[in-house]
């Protein structure tokens, strides 16, 4: 299946969720949002939430400072 993750496509293994894609990209799970199509994904739903073709991902990383 095909993603827009950050504006950038890429090529993913069918059937990931939120936490697994994070996992295949070694992103980290703390100190991130995500969203999907537009609708931030809570964390408590990211092992529930899969991640279909076509969908827009964008995750945040947190930077502490000022």
């Amino acid at each position: 299946m095909k993603a827009s993750i950050n504006g950038e496509e890429h090529q993913l293994p069918d059937g990931l969720t939120v936490a697994g894609l994070l996992e295949h990209l070694q992103r980290p799970t703390r100190g991130i949002a995500v969203a999907k199509n537009d609708r931030v994904v809570q964390r408590a739903q990211f092992d529930r939430e899969f991640v279909a073709d076509g969908d827009r991902i964008e995750i945040i990383q947190a930077v502490a400072g000022g």
